[in-house]
């Protein structure tokens, strides 16, 4: 592999959240660098649900940095994910109730013009009143629509796609627990051709049976790996506190509320998720090129030519996964 890894969802890194209210450039460009030399070739730096002044503060900073000469290739826009998703306990994950709003046109234009434009993707929930014009107001502004953190049935996820949603945000998270068996959001989600299926393969996020079911399902040109790396991403085991609220990260990379039981974001790395893919033995080294590298970059409307040259990621075929060449 001589192109690298492409995630279209990095919160954070080694201690720095790209939500929190006191985001500073400096702080910024070190988590960007960080995320970079850990073996992501390009990404899109994402915010959460957040209070306006949040955004109003974050987004600038973020637009000004990925306009500089150093992260051109690099960081390729903003994903934004929320404010407008389901309020509903487990739909929400870690994302604060009091910030969400109901799709806002006027709301979304604001965040595209703290952004200075650079809005790549967008995450909101299908359900939700509003939203196929909300989707079509961003397709048109050539951001591209994800569907995540909802309570969709087949007919909203049909919807949606009509009024140019093209992916689901991390399939199989973002949903409460305990789910009818059978009229649920996974099962639309999986049974909608017209949708790419972003996964996180951390190995917490996903059980490999259900990463493997929902590859099948999709087939691999439908499927792309993202990290959903959070702040704590790089560090050790402990307790901690991210944006008011303890998590707890584990010896084995499991990151937590331990109130709620639900996970809050991913430890791992771009590197680590398609290892993790790869130890599965569900895809060749040459899916894990296409569900790394090139179908992250089709689905925001891009191509190889425009990221960076790199040639810091290869595959080992001695021991079958990806690694970083010094």
């Amino acid at each position: 592999m001589r192109r690298g890894l492409v995630d279209l969802q990095v919160n954070g890194y080694r201690g720095i959240n790209f939500s929190d209210i006191n985001l500073t450039r400096d702080d910024f460009v070190q988590a960007c660098r960080g995320m970079l030399e850990a073996g992501a070739t390009a990404f899109l730096p994402t915010m959460i649900t957040s209070a306006p002044e949040v955004y109003e503060h974050n987004l600038p900073i973020m637009a000004a940095v990925l306009g500089s000469a150093e992260f051109r290739g690099r960081l390729l826009g903003i994903h934004i994910e929320g404010p407008f998703i389901s309020s509903q306990k487990g739909a929400r994950g870690a994302h604060h109730p009091e910030w969400i709003a109901k799709p806002d046109v006027a709301y979304l234009d604001r965040l595209i013009g703290w952004a200075q434009g650079k809005v790549r993707l967008l995450t909101i929930s299908a359900e939700l009143e509003g939203a196929e014009k909300l989707a079509r107001h961003a397709k048109g502004r050539g951001i591209t629509v994800s569907l995540g953190h909802q309570m969709a049935t087949d007919k909203d996820l049909r919807k949606l796609v009509q009024a140019g949603a093209t992916s689901l945000t991390h399939l199989g998270n973002g949903v409460p627990a305990m789910l009818p068996r059978h009229e649920n959001p996974i099962w639309a989600a999986l049974a909608n051709d017209d949708l790419v299926a972003m996964i996180i393969t951390d190995s917490h996020h996903l059980p490999a049976p259900v990463v493997k079911t929902i590859i099948r399902a999709k087939g691999v040109d439908r499927c792309v790996v993202v990290s959903d790396a959070s702040s704590l991403a790089g560090l050790g085991p402990g307790t901690y506190e991210v944006l008011g609220d303890r998590v707890v990260l584990e010896e084995s990379g499991r990151l937590h509320d331990p109130d709620t039981g639900y996970l809050a974001g991913s430890s791992s790395t771009m590197l680590e998720c398609m290892n993790y893919l790869a130890s599965l033995n569900v895809v060749s080294a040459d899916e894990l090129v296409v569900m790394g590298f090139e179908n992250p970059l089709k689905l925001i409307g891009l191509g190889p030519e425009d990221v960076a040259e790199t040639a810091n990621i290869r595959f080992d075929e001695e021991n079958k996964d990806l690694c970083l060449e010094k």
